[in-house]
């Protein structure tokens, strides 16, 4: 039991760390150089195991779009809205994840869902307004589209293309046969550069996007080790353990972890809100599952 705490713990400190990240990088940077190294380290454990790196013509275009929603989109919109949001209020914000897969499994792939499932979905959606509606200074600087500000609106977009990707993954490694280290290795690879390209476009390079290299790169490096190493290996080892409800409802400790390290780490105090929407949330929840 202790194992699944420790991972949403190491989950939390992602966001702690990213956001001491952006203190010294450039988001797009950042993105980049950490999914392009992370993505070789992959595809190199691949290669010294004696793994096949080989992937079928018909998959490539699967490995793109994953590259595309899973890596990129993800992780650009996700960084850039982390600039002007709190650490603690981005990790909430990706408590959407199980409610949108369920609703993007219902509208791809027709599942059907019972009406306590819909009313479910419905509270768990309503739980989040509260702490969207509360927003400070350093957010109103992202400005608003509606009540919104356009930093909630990135990483609410970065947690619907990550959902879409995990579809994407799950489909290359069931239906294509790939393994989940090569498709996420290629993907990172690719959505790396991505991201850099962006970086050389619209950050000043001078000569790159970093203030000061020494924690730059312990941030880069513990969030490659952490992140792309141990939780997404740690986490496919407890499922195996425990179900996939119970490791939804324990993943809400993530955002009371990041509430704990960002206000050691960055000072950020949670607001009443925050709660609200944490127990409304979680009703949601119990109503779904």
């Amino acid at each position: 039991m202790w194992l699944v705490f420790l991972l949403y713990a190491l989950f939390a400190s992602v966001f702690t760390v990213s956001k001491t990240a952006l203190d010294y990088s450039e988001p797009f940077f950042l993105v980049g150089t950490r999914m392009l190294l992370a993505g070789a380290l992959m595809l190199l454990y691949q290669y010294l195991k004696g793994e096949s790196l080989s992937i079928k013509k018909r998959s490539w275009g699967k490995i793109v779009l994953l590259a595309l929603f899973a890596i990129y989109v993800t992780n650009v919109f996700e960084f850039w809205g982390l600039q002007y949001l709190t650490s603690f209020k981005t990790c909430f914000i990706y408590s959407l994840s199980p409610f949108l897969s369920v609703l993007f499994s219902y509208l791809l792939f027709s599942e059907t869902l019972s009406r306590k499932k819909w009313l479910g979905l419905l509270v768990g959606f309503v739980g989040f307004i509260p702490i969207l509606l509360i927003q400070t200074t350093q957010e109103e600087l992202a400005g608003h589209l509606w009540i919104f500000s356009w930093a909630e609106l990135a990483v609410v977009t970065a947690v619907a293309s990550a959902v879409y990707g995990w579809i994407l993954l799950k489909q290359l490694v069931q239906d294509e046969g790939i393994s989940p280290i090569c498709a996420n290795g290629f993907s990172m690879v690719i959505g790396g550069i991505l991201a850099l390209t962006q970086s050389l476009i619209f950050e000043e390079w001078n000569p790159v996007p970093v203030t000061s290299f020494a924690p730059f790169f312990e941030c880069t490096l513990f969030l490659i080790l952490v992140s792309n190493c141990i939780c997404y290996n740690l986490y496919g080892f407890l499922l195996k353990r425990f179900s996939a409800t119970f490791m939804s409802f324990a993943g809400l400790t993530t955002a009371l972890f990041t509430a704990i390290f960002g206000f050691v780490v960055h000072g950020e105090v949670t607001h009443p809100s925050f709660w609200l929407s944490f127990l409304v949330v979680c009703t949601g929840l119990v109503i779904f599952y």
